[in-house]
């Protein structure tokens, strides 16, 4: 599948990009909220699974309404706890250290910080989660998925449509890299992705993407850390790779890693 093949219908606020698959199709929702959110619905005969919920309510309110015709089965809720507001009655499926990640830690900071910074129209309730699940495989709605514990939360593999949903990669955005380990624990993890061969990589800021851009976050990455070796002090790392990624998004990312690499 083509990262790029696909049909795409304008709703008031996001758009939903929509993968055919033949029996599964994909519905990607670009929120185009304040923080880049995406949500993936997994649809097979007229049954549907959705991974992670936006968390602004005109964003829960649209995507309620997209779904009218579309049985929910239920939403796997991962990196993203906040939202409640959404699909109340629809179960909620999450591994244990997730439930903590969004309740007590570092998603609970970050649910702080966007209440904080955006107010009332940001849906600061933590989902309440109705089935805590393992590692392993998973089936809701029929569907087939792959749970794949990480140090927050999970990752999902969905076999029917050979894609993996992980919280982030932008290939041409900079991201939270904490330090020279965990820079070889994501090349480890993107190149993992390329051996298995996945059509698509679904992560909860960024459009789908594909194996060419792992390969682009993987030589990001390598020239990440030549680039901090090299530099003596946290502004010349900073200058350093501002220049070599002028057109790079995600300022606030690259600011929290110069602290992760010089602290």
């Amino acid at each position: 599948m083509n990262k790029n093949t696909f049909q795409t219908v304008k709703l008031a606020k996001g758009e939903m990009n929509i993968y055919d698959f033949g029996d599964v199709k994909l519905h990607a929702y670009k929120t185009n909220d304040f923080i880049d959110d995406e949500v993936f619905i997994v649809e097979k005969n007229g049954k549907a699974v959705i991974i992670e919920s936006p968390c602004f309510f005109d964003n829960n309110n649209e995507l309620t309404e997209y779904l009218e015709n579309i049985e929910v089965e239920g939403i796997l809720i991962a990196y993203h706890g906040a939202g409640a507001t959404f699909l109340p009655d629809v179960p909620k499926y999450a591994t244990q250290n997730a439930v903590l990640y969004s309740k007590n830690g570092g998603g609970k900071a970050l649910i702080d910080n966007f209440t904080n910074a955006f107010g009332k129209i940001f849906d600061s309730s933590v989902h309440e989660i109705t089935n805590v699940i393992e590692a392993g495989k998973v089936t809701i709605g029929g569907i087939d998925f792959i749970i794949k514990q990480t140090n927050d939360a999970f990752d999902v593999e969905i076999p029917e449509i050979n894609a993996i949903y992980t919280h982030m990669l932008g290939h041409d955005c900079h991201s939270i890299v904490a330090g020279a380990d965990h820079a070889d624990a994501m090349t480890a993890e993107l190149r993992s992705y390329i051996e298995k061969g996945y059509d698509l990589i679904l992560t909860s800021h960024y459009t789908p993407e594909d194996l060419k851009d792992a390969q682009t976050k993987i030589d990001y990455l390598e020239n990440l850390k030549k680039i901090a070796a090299g530099a003596a002090s946290a502004e010349e790392f900073k200058a350093q790779v501002v220049k070599q990624y002028p057109q790079y998004s995600g300022q606030n990312y690259l600011d929290m890693t110069v602290v992760f690499f010089f602290s």
